[in-house]
């Protein structure tokens, strides 16, 4: 019979992998994050402080754990599946489960996450984890690592990888002295529908940074261009943007001020439900990236009030949206912010993609480091960025064009009524003409 020990460490089979990612493995193996590498980032960066509303939210240093099963003897095995001790996270008891010899897919090794006690769950249970396996290797750089992101519920209380591995592959230094080694990372994340939340545990954000920095890029990039995109053809209309900028001169202060703002919650309700997308394993980057964003621009806010700064001034570009109290505030008029929105773009990409990021023979401390740092505020960045477009767009679009659009319906509506007031003025004119020359003509005929 095989032996099996577990070490437990920190706070579906019914489905084949749905999001995994290249791995930097050179940088995971390092566990200079792990060894809490020293950060000089913005304090929201390595804070789980969420909000300052006073509500007692559940840290997702509390909701983080992680679990090292070695499975002895593992050439012994002859069980169809294997399942780990139960270990806690976040409140809930969970257990890796193996098949050796594969589930439905012949010569792979298949993993999965499990919730422990599955048949006993309430029918209101529904968590959301983000979650890694790692297959240890003797070679750490040759290590293999699988993340994904699933809500856990009564009917789908596992997820994972019917392939993770080829079986023949496991033994090329992933067993040692008969002994197989897999690691769990899980983070459980604590939703919230009302404004962007912290999702991750900072050391493991910072190892998710380092993978997937490009995707988030990219998911902020596409966002960015497609409401650029809109507002440019708005401008280039050289007709409509004329006819949009006369009506929006010819209204008073007090309506233009209440057209440029917002209440926060309204917009970033909207802003959750756009970039949260379950079984999208970037979209808790992208979350902590938009919290992190929302935390700068309430910062550079507080900033031009006197108040201390989070991030260095020549670092923060002018401001697109203010935050006051409860409400998005355009800050500036909307007609230069459109001009400005259309042009300006993203934060340029770290040209060192972090999935092809290397070395470069530099020491290993000081590239974990630098690199940690510039990722974070280039992710802080890419949030603010997004957040303020978002912001823009959506007051535009939902009050001001609507405003600007009714003008436009009453003005039309008034040139309808004065063209129909003038054709039944003129209908009237002709009428009497018509009179005029008939009663003319009777006279005469009466005359003879």
């Amino acid at each position: 019979m095989a032996g099996i020990s577990s070490e437990q460490c920190g706070g579906g089979r019914s489905a084949d992998v749905i999001s995994t990612g290249q791995a930097l493995a050179e940088w995971r193996s390092s566990e200079q994050v792990e060894n809490g590498t020293p950060s000089t980032s913005p304090p929201y960066w390595d804070s789980d402080d969420s909000d300052d509303t006073g509500i007692c939210w559940a840290k997702p240093s509390e909701l983080y754990g992680k679990y090292t099963w070695k499975i002895e003897k593992f050439s012994q095995i002859n069980k169809r599946e294997l399942r780990s001790n139960a270990f806690d996270v976040g409140g809930i008891k969970w257990y890796i489960l193996i098949y050796p010899q594969g589930c439905d897919a012949c010569n792979h090794l298949s993993l999965f996450l499990c919730v422990a006690n599955h048949d006993k769950l309430l029918p209101g249970f529904s968590h959301v984890a983000q979650f890694t396996i790692t297959l240890v290797n003797n070679d750490p750089k040759k290590s293999k690592y699988s993340d994904t992101l699933h809500r856990f519920w009564k009917k789908e209380h596992d997820w994972g990888w019917k392939k993770f591995m080829e079986l023949s592959k496991v033994l090329d230094g992933f067993i040692d002295a008969d002994t197989l080694i897999i690691k769990a990372q899980v983070q459980v994340i604590r939703e919230r529908a009302d404004r962007p939340f912290r999702c991750l545990n900072f050391q493991y954000r910072r190892e998710l940074v380092c993978v997937y920095l490009t995707n988030v890029e990219q998911i902020c990039q596409r966002f960015v261009e497609e409401r650029r995109g809109k507002l440019g053809k708005f401008i280039e209309d050289k007709a409509r943007w004329s006819s949009f900028c006369a009506f929006w001169l010819g209204i008073d202060q007090n309506a233009r001020r209440r057209m440029s703002r917002e209440k926060l919650d309204s917009i970033l309700k909207v802003v959750v439900n756009h970039f949260f997308i379950v079984k999208e394993v970037t979209s808790t980057l992208a979350m902590d990236a938009l919290y992190s964003g929302l935390k700068a621009l309430e910062g550079q806010t507080k900033s031009r009030k006197g108040r201390a700064k989070l991030l260095d001034a020549e670092e923060m570009p002018a401001p697109i949206v203010c935050v006051e109290e409860d409400m998005f505030v355009l800050a500036d008029d909307v007609l230069l912010l459109l001009e400005r929105a259309a042009l300006e773009p993203l934060p340029p990409k770290d040209e060192k993609g972090p999935q092809n990021r290397t070395m470069d023979g530099g020491p290993r401390e000081d590239f974990n480091k630098d690199s940690i740092e510039r990722d974070e505020r280039h992710l802080t960045e890419l949030g603010r960025r997004t957040v303020e477009i978002f912001v823009l767009a959506h007051i535009f679009s939902n009050k001001i064009e609507v405003a600007y659009q009714e003008a436009l319906a009453l003005k039309r509506q008034e040139e309808l009524i004065r063209e129909e007031e003038e054709k039944k003025a003129k209908q009237s004119e002709q009428k009497a003409k018509r009179g005029a020359i008939k009663k003319g003509k009777k006279a005469r005929k009466n005359q003879l």
